[in-house]
């Protein structure tokens, strides 16, 4: 990708590909709750007839390949050109309407959730290694129709009633943006696992089972799903509350800078682990996941084994380290 074609994309469009959608127009401006943070009224700003974006609570702004850079935390220009033409494919023309008095027109319409049970979304997850009965537990089937058209998708809940969705040909989000947090029931959780997208997380829990068929609700761990690395400053609080944290992101320049964030709010505090050289060679949990598929349907009579899983993490042999919590000041 060029500098002249990432150029050519509309930042409305490449917005509403990442599932942020405009709260009021005021002429050629569209104004947005950042999605650098999280606010409750709009300060990130869209002017459509320049191509151009600010956030007013930064102070910062410019075009696609800026916001590209802030949103995926890296001044690496071939590795911005790279996340730009990943989500081209995803991203169509947009039309918002406002009604007078309220903020924004939902952009999924006729919006209905319901339990996961499409067998083109399961045979989508199967194609990807996911185990469906797992898949089942923890997503749900969203129909919807936008501009016009009818679609169903994967759907995974965040903390703020939006879903991540996902099928075949689509990768979006219904609003609003948002980490998601899995809590364990029962005793209070001292160690979290971070995945960057819901599919890392299911594929996560397909390994572990493969692992440990003969225990697999074993969940000694609660789980923050990002739904993008943009949302890292998102996670941040909630992390807080662990005394161990497992990153498993994606093998990128983007996933070590998430893990570089997380490292700076609490690397002094907390043990940190960067999970990813567990699937080195490989660019993200998933595609690990369908490497080791390939190899054992080569190796069927070779029991498995799982390297990402932390060595009987909660068994003593780390060194304990201070239970000072909270932000740097």
């Amino acid at each position: 990708m060029t500098i002249q074609e990432a150029k050519q994309i509309k930042l409305a469009d490449y917005l509403h590909s990442l599932g942020y959608s405009p709260v009021k127009q005021q002429g050629v401006n569209l104004w947005y709750k950042s999605p650098f943070r999280e606010e409750n009224d709009p300060s990130f700003k869209v002017n459509t007839e320049r191509e151009q974006w600010y956030d007013f609570g930064l102070g910062i702004g410019g075009n696609i390949i800026t916001l590209a850079a802030h949103l995926y935390t890296t001044d690496s220009v071939p590795h911005i050109f790279k996340r730009i033409e990943e989500q081209t494919p995803h991203v169509r023309p947009v039309s918002f309407s406002f009604r007078k008095q309220s903020y924004s027109e939902p952009s999924f319409q006729q919006l209905d959730i319901v339990e996961l049970s499409s067998p083109a979304l399961l045979s989508y997850l199967q194609e990807r290694g996911i185990n469906t009965a797992l898949a089942k537990r923890e997503c749900r089937e969203a129909h919807f129709t936008n501009n016009g058209k009818r679609y169903f998708a994967i759907a995974f809940p965040n903390l703020s009633g939006g879903y991540e969705i996902r099928n075949r040909y689509f990768k979006g989000c219904i609003a609003p943006k948002e980490i998601s947090h899995i809590r364990q029931q029962g005793e209070v959780r001292r160690t979290c696992y971070v995945f960057e997208g819901f599919m890392d997380y299911l594929s996560f829990l397909t390994l572990r089972m493969k692992s440990c068929p003969n225990n697999p609700e074993l969940d000694g761990q609660d789980y923050i799903v990002l739904n993008s690395v943009s949302n890292v400053s998102k996670a941040l609080r909630p992390l807080g509350s662990y005394e161990r944290i497992h990153c498993f992101l994606d093998n990128d320049y983007a996933g070590m800078e998430a893990v570089r964030q997380i490292r700076l709010e609490y690397g002094r505090d907390l043990y940190i682990r960067d999970a990813s050289v567990s699937y080195h060679g490989c660019k993200d949990l998933n595609e690990y996941l369908q490497h080791r598929l390939k190899q054992d349907s080569s190796q069927t009579n070779r029991p498995t084994s799982s390297s990402i899983l932390p060595d009987s993490e909660d068994d003593g042999r780390k060194p304990m380290l201070p239970k000072q919590r909270g932000r740097k000041m």
